[in-house]
């Protein structure tokens, strides 16, 4: 049976990535639910809930509201909510009851937009895809509905000291790189020593970075859920991307270089796998793959790499694969113990998967 998890826990979906990416902006969100997915997103799916809530917010759906469509009753409470949140736009997010009976989006935004006298998005997400196909949903419709040809302010996270590149840094999540907050290791990191300023979208930066986006120097992508974003931006502003992570601690990468000579598989998003593998591989030759249940776009892997679907896929290569070694989030370590898996095991957190924070 292709979805039957014995070991593992489900892991966050596309509904939860959407929320993501809105939470660091000055954005009204509506989950169109009847309460459920909104208490998991909140409760599990967005550590930063406990320290900073959000304009977060469940449409409330009843079962005769969901049958008979009664779109009107969202947008009345939408509009009211509106009224008492500062907010620059509002933004509505699917779930899998709008998807069954077929809710149009589209037409819902332009009921919102009119209702509420500011800007509206919708993510047509479905609960059924997991949580980085709905950041990047999100991301690409921000980018599309907000960016304009040229910026009209200075960068967002500006220092004056500092004359140099600026970069917008895309797929930056706590669901992607399990930090509450990634921007330190940018500003203060010595590797990023000739950027003046960064865009942490969804991390911090509101809308008039996305407004500006097309200011920057160039996008970090830091998980793949930005790819979309990034190419829609170099096609329509000529600004150039390139991923990388640099979120690895010390700890983690001490773990990693001791590793080195071994056949390692290396499971998490596919930039973050890919340091990972690149920090071993640097310190003596090595037999090391990559694997992600997540977004694995062409240009970011390596032949060879693995694209898991189910959990006994993933049972059998840590039973056969023969691997010297597993590096990946502990809810993916317990499985593979569980499996009968005897070999090295190293931690790397990934929140998506297990709310595990890299840095408790």
């Amino acid at each position: 049976m292709k979805g039957l998890l014995r070991y593992l826990s489900p892991l966050a979906p596309d509904q939860s990535g959407a929320v993501a990416v809105l939470y660091g902006m000055d954005c009204i969100t509506v989950v169109c639910d009847a309460g459920g997915c909104t208490g998991n997103i909140c409760g599990f799916d967005e550590p930063r809930w406990y320290d900073k809530p959000g304009a977060v917010f469940s449409a409330g759906l009843r079962d005769m509201d969901a049958i008979l469509g009664r779109d009107d009753r969202l947008i009345e409470k939408l509009a009211d909510a509106a009224k008492r949140t500062d907010a620059s736009f509002t933004a509505i997010i699917g779930t899998p009851v709008p998807a069954v009976i077929g809710t149009d989006y589209r037409a819902l935004s332009r009921m919102a937009q009119k209702k509420c006298g500011m800007p509206s998005i919708a993510v047509e997400c479905t609960g059924t895809r997991l949580y980085d196909e709905g950041a990047s949903d999100t991301y690409r419709t921000l980018f599309r509905k907000f960016a304009e040809k040229t910026g009209t302010e200075g960068p967002v996270h500006d220092n004056t000291e500092k004359q140099g590149k600026t970069a917008g840094i895309l797929g930056m999540t706590p669901l992607d790189i399990s930090l509450k907050d990634g921007r330190p290791y940018f500003t203060e990191n010595e590797r990023y020593r000739d950027y003046s300023a960064f865009y942490d979208y969804g991390m911090g930066a509101g809308l008039e970075a996305v407004r500006n986006a097309a200011s920057v120097t160039e996008n970090i992508l830091v998980s793949p859920s930005g790819l979309a974003a990034a190419e829609y931006l170099k096609k329509k502003f000529g600004t150039p991307y390139r991923w990388e992570y640099p979120f690895i601690g010390e700890a983690l990468r001490q773990e990693l270089v001791s590793l080195a000579g071994r056949r390692v598989l290396v499971i998490h998003q596919q930039v973050a796998a890919s340091a990972a593998r690149d920090l071993i591989e640097e310190a003596g030759p090595s037999d090391v793959t990559c694997a992600t249940w997540f977004l694995q776009p062409d240009p970011m892997k390596r032949p060879g790499d693995l694209h898991l679907e189910t959990e006994s896929q993933f049972v059998e290569l840590c039973r056969d694969g023969a691997y010297d070694a597993i590096v990946g989030d502990p809810e993916f370590l317990r499985a593979a113990r569980m499996s009968g898996y005897q070999g090295t095991m190293v931690e790397f957190p990934h929140f998506a998967v297990s709310g595990v924070l890299a840095d408790e």
